[in-house]
Order: C-alpha cells, then sequence, then structure tokens
C-alpha cells in the first residue's frame, strides 16, 4: 500500500474555510452512496484504486463518493481488540519516555498495516489510513489527523495521552471531520472484543460537537476558530453519542468534576436541537448507594434546559443524566459540607 506524506496540512487547513457539517448538503440522498457501499466485501486491500474506482465511480459528487467509501470502510475493516489494547497499554506505559514512544508507535505502525491487509482488522490509525487513500484515489483531497480521544476509559483529566486518529476531507473547498473507527461500532472493555455496529453520527460531524471527544495535536485542524485548550477539553463532562442527536453543543457546568454543597441545588444546564425530551433521568451512584430519579425539567426562551437537584449526603456522586432513556452525560459531583 502506497504512503503519502502532506506536508502543508497545517497551511491547507488554515487558508481554506472553516465550519463544516452534513448540513452543508441538505439536497444529498445518500441512499445510493450506501447501497453501493454495500457491495464487494470482499475486495483485496491490495487493489485500493480499483476498490476506489468501482465505489465512487457510478456516483455523481464528491460528497456521495466519500460516503461510500467511508461507509464501505466501516462495514468491511474491524476493530482489532488484541491491537487496541496492546497500543493503548504501551502508550500509557511510555508516555513520560518520548523517545521509547516513538520507537513504538514506528514498530506498531508495521503491524496495524499487516493486519490491516491481511486479516482486514485494524485500530484507528489503519482506518484512518485506508479511508484517506480510498479518497486520494477517487481525487477527494483527505486527510489523517492525530490526536486525543476521550472516552470513559481515557482522557479524563490529567494531562492526556494521544490515543487516537481520525480524517478530514475536503468537499466543495470546504474542510470536514469524520471518524470511521467511531462509526463502525465500538470495543467493548469487558467483554474484550469488538461489537459492530454501523452508525453514521460521526460522518461529516459538526466541529463544535466533533471537539467533544475530539482533540487534536495540531489545533488548526478543529476547524473551529475559537476552540478550547486541552486542559479544558480533559477536564470537560464526559458525552455520549446521543448528545449529537440533540445538537448539544452547551453543557453547564462545563467541567466534570463538580464541588457543590449539601443541601444547595445543582443546576444541570443545556442547549439543544428542536427534539422533543418527554424525560430526564439522573442515575447517581454515591455513599448511599445507587438512585434513580427523573427531576423535572424546563427550558427558558433561549433554548436553555435547566436540571436541578440537591444532594443531601456529603461524599462523591457520579451523575449520568439520560435524555428519552439514552445516557447523554456524565459529571462527578463532589458534596460538602453546608
Amino acid at each position: 500500500m502506497r504512503l503519502i506524506i502532506l506536508a502543508f496540512s497545517s497551511l491547507l487547513f488554515a487558508t481554506s474555510p472553516l465550519l463544516g457539517q452534513i448540513e452543508d448538503f441538505p439536497q444529498t440522498d445518500f441512499k445510493k452512496a450506501d447501497s453501493i457501499a454495500q457491495l464487494y466485501p470482499d475486495h483485496s486491500l491490495a487493489d485500493l484504486k480499483g476498490l476506489s474506482d468501482k465505489l465512487t465511480s457510478p456516483l455523481p459528487s464528491d460528497v456521495e463518493k466519500f460516503r461510500a467509501l467511508y461507509t464501505w470502510v466501516c462495514l468491511n475493516i474491524d476493530n482489532d481488540y488484541r491491537l487496541f489494547y496492546k497500543n493503548q497499554h504501551n502508550r500509557k506505559k511510555l508516555s513520560d519516555n518520548p523517545e521509547a514512544l516513538d520507537t513504538w508507535n514506528k514498530k506498531f505502525s508495521i503491524v496495524v498495516f499487516k493486519t490491516l491487509r491481511n486479516k482486514r482488522s485494524t485500530v484507528c490509525t489503519g482506518y484512518a489510513y485506508l479511508l484517506r487513500e480510498l479518497a486520494l484515489y477517487a481525487g477527494i483531497s483527505c486527510l489523517i489527523v492525530d490526536g486525543y480521544g476521550r472516552t470513559a476509559q481515557s482522557n479524563i483529566g490529567g494531562e492526556g495521552i494521544p490515543n487516537h486518529s481520525w480524517t478530514a476531507v475536503q468537499l466543495n473547498n470546504k474542510w470536514y471531520l469524520c471518524d470511521a473507527t467511531w462509526s463502525s461500532g465500538a470495543i467493548d472493555t469487558q467483554e474484550k472484543k469488538f461489537v459492530k455496529h454501523y452508525n453514521d453520527i460521526y460522518f461529516l460531524l459538526d466541529p463544535e460537537l466533533f471537539i467533544r471527544n475530539h482533540y487534536p495535536q495540531d489545533t488548526t485542524k478543529m476547524l473551529l476558530q475559537n476552540g478550547p485548550t486541552l486542559t479544558e477539553f480533559l477536564n470537560r463532562p464526559l458525552i455520549y453519542n446521543s448528545i449529537f442527536q440533540y445538537n448539544i453543543k452547551q453543557l453547564r457546568p462545563e467541567t466534570f468534576e463538580v464541588t457543590a454543597k449539601k443541601g444547595e441545588p445543582v443546576f444541570f444546564e443545556f442547549s439543544k436541537n428542536d427534539r422533543v425530551i418527554e424525560m430526564v433521568e439522573l442515575s447517581i451512584k454515591g455513599p448511599g448507594g445507587i438512585s434513580s430519579i427523573r427531576p423535572s425539567f424546563q427550558q427558558d426562551a433561549s433554548g436553555l434546559t435547566s436540571i436541578a437537584h440537591t444532594f443531601t449526603m456529603k461524599g462523591t456522586h457520579i451523575v449520568h443524566v439520560l435524555l428519552n432513556n439514552s445516557y447523554a452525560f456524565t459529571y462527578t459531583i463532589k458534596v460538602i459540607k453546608e
């Protein structure tokens, strides 16, 4: 497989228009692209040009072509749990030794691409690489973006560890972000396996939402004029995919760890789109055990939804906020004496 070095990627981002998302293509029907993506499941990865041509030649626009490539990659490549765990373990172990970490990354990259080609399984770097190569063969500018992926298991506070890769693509002279790895399914850390479940949430996702769990090492690749600092990113509330369905860009409190006084209400506030919220639930794990509460909520004239809860017991409380039975975001509330 060929490797392409894009030497001026930062300059490309700095001089291109910024914001982009799927809403830029309201008249585009992706059904044909998605149906084509279900073809050629056994196509050899030794012939990426042939695969790219087959997936894109029947489609008229670059966004449809890229959609077919993106969906094919998500449907046909598995996230390799063994490689995922091995890489995660070594990155943490070597995080204080840049020279050793660089050596590990180089050795690991060889294994990643070999496993991708021979077994059609990989980690995030392989997903990003494959999508980039297919896009370039189709004449579509595409870059690999390296940075910090934030999940319930990684990059919660602290200094952060670069642990993830995704892609940026240029369509109609505008840059967009996507993550084929997280669109393909998820790693079940308890079962120690990859669970394939395609979703297109991360396909051309709005940068203001993408930054909630993706932080690029090259900050120009946020595609935001006023993005958060790395420290702010690492200390934000933990979020789940459902916030993208509600287009939640604003959360208060804006930090994962919150200090509150016993007997005084804590307000959880967020902005959202026009999707109706019929039920809000707080799942709380604290000193008194686990409880589930369905608090009242209200929305003001500006569209800000507010939930209030008063903690009556001191200690640390893990608070999960669910919207319409789906996990939305999580806080750690440290309740102190009045």
